[in-house]
C-alpha cells in the first residue's frame, strides 16, 4: 500500500468546506474519516495511505457545487512553502528547469506513489507525473490537483509569466472542460495516455525569482571564499570540488556536468584527476561531507533541509552517510559544534 502525505488531505478538506455553513463540524468528520487530526496543523511528512485519500476525493467530489473545478481550486491553492523542505529545494533552483530536476529527485518525500520525470521527446519537453495504483475516479482527481499545483507554483517562482504549451491527462474528459482550459490557458488533452505539463524551452531556461536569499548569501560567500584561496594553476581537485559542491542542491552532479561547468572534456576531467591520484566519486563524497559539515555548524537549516543541499533524497541516507563520514550523527555534530 502506498503513503500520501496529509498536507494535501489537508488542502482538499480547506477547499471542499471553504463555503460550507456547516465547515467545522464537515471539516473535523472528514479529516477524522482519514485518521488526521483536525486541529493539528499539516505536516508534509506525516502520512496516510493513498487509498484513504483517494477515497477522501471521491467523497468530497460528490455532490460538490464546484464540481469538476474542486480538483483545480485544491491543486491551486499549493506554495512552495506548504512542502517545507521539498519546496525550498524547488524555488531554491536556478531555474525551472532546476526545479523540475530536484522534483524529480525529491517528490517521492511527499508520496510512495507518484513520481516526476522530465521528458525530453521531438524537441518538445514534458514535466510528467507517473502516479501507481488501481486506475480509479479518486486517483485522476489527485492527478488533476497535482498537475495543477505544479503549474501553480512554476507560476510562483518562474521569472517571467509561466503558461504551458499544452496540458495532458491519461483519464477520460470531464462533461465540462472549460475550468481546466481557463485553469492552464493552453489546449487541454484528456485520454492523451500521459499526465503532464509541457513547457518551453524559453520558460525552462528563464531564472527563478523566487530564490531562497539565505541559501543563495551561503553559497555564494562559501563558494566565493573557496575560489579566492585556488592558485590559478594549483589544487585542480579543490577547483572540481568547488564545482561539485555548487550543483550538489540540484542533486548529485555526474562527470560531464563537472567537466561542461569547467570548459573540458568529461575524459580530460578523469585524466587530470588521475594523474593527481583521485578519482571523481572520491571528490564527491568529499564535497558533500565539506558541505554538509559547514551547513550544520553556519546555518539553522533542519537536517532534511541539508540532506537536500547536499545532494540526498532522504534525510535517513544522508545521516548514514554522515556517521560513515565522522562516526556521529548530523544532529550529535551540531550539538558538538554549537558555541558552548
Amino acid at each position: 500500500m502506498g503513503q500520501v502525505s496529509t498536507l494535501f488531505v489537508h488542502k482538499v478538506v480547506d477547499a471542499a468546506t471553504a463555503d460550507d455553513p456547516h465547515r467545522n463540524t464537515n471539516r473535523r468528520e472528514l479529516f477524522q474519516s482519514v485518521g488526521v487530526d483536525p486541529d493539528a496543523l499539516p505536516d508534509p511528512k506525516l502520512m496516510i495511505p493513498d487509498t484513504d485519500y483517494y477515497d477522501l476525493c471521491e467523497r468530497v467530489m460528490d455532490g460538490h457545487p464546484l464540481g469538476v473545478s474542486l480538483p483545480i481550486k485544491v491543486g491551486a491553492s499549493m506554495l512552495s512553502d506548504d512542502y517545507g523542505a521539498f519546496g525550498l529545494a524547488w524555488k531554491s533552483a536556478v531555474n525551472l528547469r532546476g526545479s523540475y530536476q530536484r522534483a524529480e529527485r525529491y517528490g517521492r518525500v511527499l508520496t510512495s506513489v507518484s513520481t516526476y520525470e522530465v521528458q525530453e521527446e521531438d524537441g518538445k519537453t514534458f514535466m510528467a507525473l507517473h502516479r501507481a495504483g488501481e486506475r480509479r475516479r479518486g486517483l485522476f482527481i489527485s492527478n488533476e490537483q497535482t498537475i495543477v499545483a505544479v503549474a501553480q507554483i512554476s507560476r510562483e517562482v518562474c521569472g517571467q509569466a509561466f503558461s504551458p504549451e499544452a496540458v495532458f491527462f491519461e483519464h477520460p474528459a470531464p462533461d465540462d472542460t472549460s475550468a481546466h482550459e481557463a485553469c492552464f490557458g493552453c489546449p487541454v488533452h484528456f485520454d492523451a495516455g500521459r499526465n503532464a505539463l509541457q513547457v518551453s524551452a524559453a520558460l525552462l531556461q528563464t531564472p527563478n525569482r523566487l530564490g531562497d536569499a539565505r541559501i543563495s548569501e551561503f553559497f555564494d560567500a562559501h563558494m566565493d571564499k573557496e575560489l579566492q584561496e585556488l592558485p590559478e594553476e594549483q589544487a585542480f581537485d579543490r577547483k572540481v570540488r568547488v564545482q561539485i559542491s555548487q550543483a550538489l542542491s540540484e542533486g548529485v552532479p555526474s562527470v560531464s556536468d563537472i567537466a561542461s561547468r569547467l570548459g573540458l572534456s568529461a575524459r580530460t576531467l578523469q585524466r587530470r584527476l588521475s594523474e593527481q591520484g583521485f578519482a571523481f566519486g572520491e571528490l564527491v563524497d568529499h564535497s558533500r561531507r565539506d558541505l554538509a559539515e559547514r551547513l550544520l555548524r553556519q546555518s539553522d537549516y533542519a537536517l532534511a533541509e541539508v540532506a537536500f543541499l547536499t545532494g540526498f533524497a532522504e534525510q535517513s541516507t544522508f545521516t548514514r552517510a554522515f556517521k560513515r563520514w565522522r562516526g556521529e550523527t548530523p544532529a550529535a555534530y551540531r550539538r558538538n559544534a554549537a558555541p558552548a
